[in-house]
């Protein structure tokens, strides 16, 4: 029986060899064509991998060809590397393509920056297909950023790399819990001379600060960001900025620069301020596609401020925008938009202070579950509740977002302190099953509590939903916002930081909540 079996199979292979037709090719004559005539890879770093572009090359007429020659024209001193029918190379010959149907190309770059001679700093190349009268090309930029260049060290062994740790405690037993990373030295300043790449984690020693000049770029690899331990802060001094290009802010961002990643949130990991971190400063800075943006842990070993954020946005974060758990936080001409989570949230009490803040959350990247903004007297493990005192203040702040219900209040002893008030502020808060008409934490006639505010009225953004560009929350018009602010904080000494919007303008008397004054849209 088993011969039966084998010889039917051979019978079976030797009908399917016999139904295979080989096809005959013809030269190809220069009427290929291409999904794109340049293909253009927008900041490259200095010696690092770019990601991976691709196209496709179609055979148009009725005749199957091939093409003798597909080759880079600095052949194999380019920095250009190709694929070609799973094929790796940077000359390929005989490539065939039938009738009617089409290959795909990939390409890569990684370009040495002292090599670029270029004056607009492009490195550029091209593919060349077929030879002589019929070549037809493909042109290859890329425009090259010279960059600090920051990662962990590490050291050759027999089986591997050993890497730089940051250390950040230890377990029961005594062992390191580390993360790999950079470990700065001493007092550090990163200026404005060119951007940064960061790999890993780079950590801000104990009683130690870094400081960021104005203007500078931040891009952080995949699972990489800023740690700064007890007693360490960082100093931001970004600036205003006149354009788009945010060219005096301090930005911090993901390593993915194509055009289609420019808005996508989760490619890194957080700015993590530990316990006893103290008196970091941001000033005008965009922290943006992050899985945290801003981490912000316990001060209880100093009285002393743990964070203030002055004219800075924070958004596209797959989790919170912004999580501080007991800490001390400032918070003026600020927007934390578009999370995974809450834009805000604080955990195990803590001392907040926010004036002229837009908290808007429009995520639509899964479903979240969490409002917009959470103040909680409490963390629980799973054996243990910890709770601390709460003091919250928000004054002239947005809170809103695409759901009913977008602040929440969590006090779970009530033996502990837990203060908090709105005032002049625009809320979402739409209890449209009256589930919390018997609490206390919601009662919004008690003054001492809540103050002049309003509730489930237009904001009227400019736009705050991503799928239609990128966001802007400047308000319009329309905007309820609009003339109810609390005068009170003007002007806010001893800096004067609330004098003007967000962006620069002149707040002049009736001025409006959040942190825009209204325009009238185009």
């Amino acid at each position: 029986m088993r011969h039966k079996h084998t010889l039917l199979l051979l019978l079976i292979i030797t009908a399917l060899g016999a139904c295979r037709k080989d096809f005959d090719t013809i030269p190809s004559n220069g009427n290929l064509t291409f999904s794109k005539d340049t293909v253009f890879f927008n900041r490259v770093f200095d010696d690092i991998s770019s990601s991976t572009h691709r196209f496709t090359v179609k055979n148009n007429s009725d005749n199957d060809i091939t093409i003798p020659n597909i080759m880079l024209e600095r052949g194999e001193n380019s920095f250009y590397r190709l694929n070609i029918d799973g094929i790796n190379g940077k000359l390929f010959q005989d490539i065939d393509i039938l009738a009617k149907d089409s290959i795909y190309v990939f390409a890569e770059v990684t370009v040495d920056f002292n090599q670029v001679t270029d004056v607009d700093f492009m490195y550029r190349d091209k593919i060349l297909f077929d030879v002589g009268t019929n070549t037809q090309k493909v042109e290859l930029e890329s425009l090259v950023l010279d960059v600090n260049l920051i990662r962990p060290s590490r050291t050759a062994l027999d089986e591997g790399f050993v890497y730089e740790q940051i250390v950040l405690g230890q377990d029961s037993e005594g062992n390191d819990i580390s993360l790999r990373g950079t470990n700065l030295l001493d007092n550090t300043t990163w200026q404005n001379n060119k951007p940064y790449l960061i790999y890993g984690y780079v950590g801000v020693p104990q009683g130690k600060t870094l400081t960021i000049d104005a203007g500078v770029k931040l891009y952080f690899h995949q699972n990489s960001g800023i740690i700064v331990q007890q007693g360490a802060s960082i100093i931001v001094n970004g600036e205003q900025s006149t354009t788009e290009e945010l060219e005096n802010q301090v930005v911090f961002q993901g390593d993915r620069l194509e055009e289609n990643y420019e808005e996508v949130a989760g490619q890194w990991g957080t700015i993590w301020f530990r316990e006893g971190s103290e008196n970091s400063v941001f000033n005008h800075v965009t922290v943006k596609n992050a899985t945290i943006g801003l981490l912000v842990d316990s001060n209880a070993e100093t009285t002393n401020e743990t964070l203030q954020l002055n004219n800075t946005q924070v958004y596209n974060t797959t989790s919170f925008g912004l999580l501080a758990r007991n800490a001390q936080v400032t918070a003026k001409n600020v927007v934390i938009a578009n999370n995974g989570r809450a834009s805000f949230s604080a955990m195990l009490g803590g001392t907040y202070n926010f004036l002229h803040t837009t908290l808007a959350n429009y995520w639509r990247g899964s479903n979240r579950q969490n409002p917009t903004l959470m103040l909680s007297d409490s963390f629980e493990t799973q054996t243990t509740l910890f709770v601390a005192k709460l003091q919250a203040n928000f004054t002239n702040c947005i809170i809103y977002g695409n759901q009913n219900i977008e602040f929440s209040l969590e006090n779970k002893d009530l033996g502990t302190a837990f203060n908090y008030q709105f005032k002049n502020c625009l809320i979402k808060f739409n209890d449209v099953n009256n589930q919390f008409i018997d609490n206390v934490l919601y009662n919004f006639d008690n003054a001492s509590l809540y103050s002049n505010n309003r509730y489930n009225q237009n904001p009227d953004f400019l736009n705050a939903d991503t799928s239609l560009g990128r966001m802007n929350l400047i308000i319009g018009d329309d905007s309820f916002a609009n003339n109810q602010a609390n005068v009170s904080v003007i002007p806010d000494l001893p800096n004067h930081i609330l004098e003007k919007d967000i962006l620069g303008v002149d707040r002049t008397i009736p001025f409006d909540i959040g942190a825009y004054q209204h325009i009238t849209f185009p």
